[in-house]
């Protein structure tokens, strides 16, 4: 069976084409500017040396999948004849709630749940949405499967996901945490068990989903325990542009200095903090270790202050779950900045985890990194969240 998978975001889609009697991509591309001046579409056929571009306008989600269609059926650089060779659908959709557990057929009644989650994930939900809609209108005989941002969250335990706020606003409003990037956390703890040739249920595991949004997870037994994300992808980890944790009278204090609304405060800490609001250079890991190495004290402190914030959570999880045996580097930092894993892993050596610097110098490659004599393996693993989604895609409609 071959399985489209589909990843909508506001103004952008990525998609891939993968053949899963083998788990071969036999095509990938990004549609950008969708509703936007300049919209295009690149498409990459796995072995052709040259991509295709097409600039187009695409005023919305159907016409931008009207043409991942057309790009994937060309006679040319497409790679089925029709969309009858295409077996289902897989859609990542970044929020589920407590709806769900593990990835779904997508039914009317799957969409009706998805709509009542915008208000936990306003940016996130609605594009998703949408292009569930539009493949629907143009695929209406083709399968399509929902794989959650979330669901891999909802084995963490009560006393991992409940706030210490009024227990009413829970029960109404559903305030928890909820924890993201569940789809990669799952790959690489399933990959680095397939790489250790160890069963997961006999592993504790912490994943380091490193990128402009990042994340670190407890896994233990082949269950996700505990995650850095909470009730939105704002808390946790110093990111990109997000500030992470930070105390909450803050946002009040801000708010009464600047005289402030809420949506400008939200707006300051989800666009206008992070390693982008400490060093005010950029939210990009390379300018900012560009502009390091050429003495910017404040990209300096950044850098420290991600790495520390990594160490925090990994010592963290290492005394919730009493030992780990594994902590796995992946996305765009943790694959590829060779400086800032060995940043996060030089200062817990005390604690078994010792990474070795000539390892260590690789980049987006499956890698052991962790010194002979550590008695944690140091893992690099790059993420595939689209093989993921196919995977779950196939199995339940195969």
């Amino acid at each position: 069976m071959n399985v489209l998978v589909i990843n909508c975001g506001s103004s952008s889609l990525k998609y891939q084409v993968l053949d899963m009697r083998t788990e071969s991509m036999l095509a990938k591309g990004l549609v950008e500017r969708i509703g936007i001046e300049g919209s295009v579409i690149i498409h990459e056929k796995t072995g052709d040396s040259e991509k295709f571009k097409l600039e187009v306008p695409m005023a919305n989600h159907t016409e931008a999948i009207a043409h991942v269609l057309e790009a994937i059926t060309n006679p040319e650089h497409g790679v089925v004849k029709s969309m009858d060779e295409i077996g289902a659908v897989g859609h990542r959709v970044v929020h589920a709630g407590e709806k769900y557990c593990s990835s779904v057929v997508i039914t009317p009644d799957v969409i009706k749940a998805l709509e009542e989650c915008i208000q936990l994930a306003p940016l996130h939900n609605p594009p998703n949405l949408a292009g569930i809609a539009a493949c629907k209108a143009l695929m209406p005989n083709t399968p399509m499967v929902g794989v959650f941002d979330t669901a891999y969250h909802q084995t963490m335990p009560p006393e991992s996901y409940i706030y210490a706020i009024p227990y009413e606003y829970y029960e109404k409003y559903r305030i928890r945490r909820y924890g993201f990037h569940g789809t990669s956390h799952k790959y690489v703890a399933e990959r680095a068990a397939e790489i250790l040739g160890k069963n997961i249920k006999d592993l504790k595991l912490i994943t380091c989903h490193l990128g402009n949004g990042a994340s670190v997870t407890a896994i233990k037994n082949g269950k996700s325990i505990d995650t850095s994300m909470g009730f939105t992808p704002l808390e946790g980890l110093v990111m990109g542009t997000r500030s992470g944790d930070i105390d909450p009278a803050i946002s009040t204090f801000i708010s009464d200095k600047e005289n402030l609304k809420p949506g400008e405060i939200n707006d300051i800490l989800n666009k206008k903090s992070g390693v982008l609001g400490i060093s005010g250079v950029s939210s990009d890991f390379r300018d900012l270790e560009t502009a390091a190495e050429d003495g910017n004290e404040r990209a300096i402190l950044a850098l420290k202050v991600f790495a520390h914030k990594v160490r925090f959570y990994i010592g963290a999880y290492i005394a919730e779950m009493n030992g780990v045996d594994a902590i796995i580097f992946t996305a765009g930092v943790g694959e590829n900045d060779i400086g800032m894993r060995d940043i996060i892993c030089s200062e817990l050596e005390n604690l078994g985890i010792k990474i070795d610097l000539l390892k260590n110098k690789v980049r987006g490659k499956e890698t052991i990194l962790s010194a002979d004599d550590s008695r944690i393996k140091i893992m690099l693993i790059p993420t595939n969240e689209e093989l993921m989604i196919a995977r779950d895609t196939f199995n339940l409609c195969k």
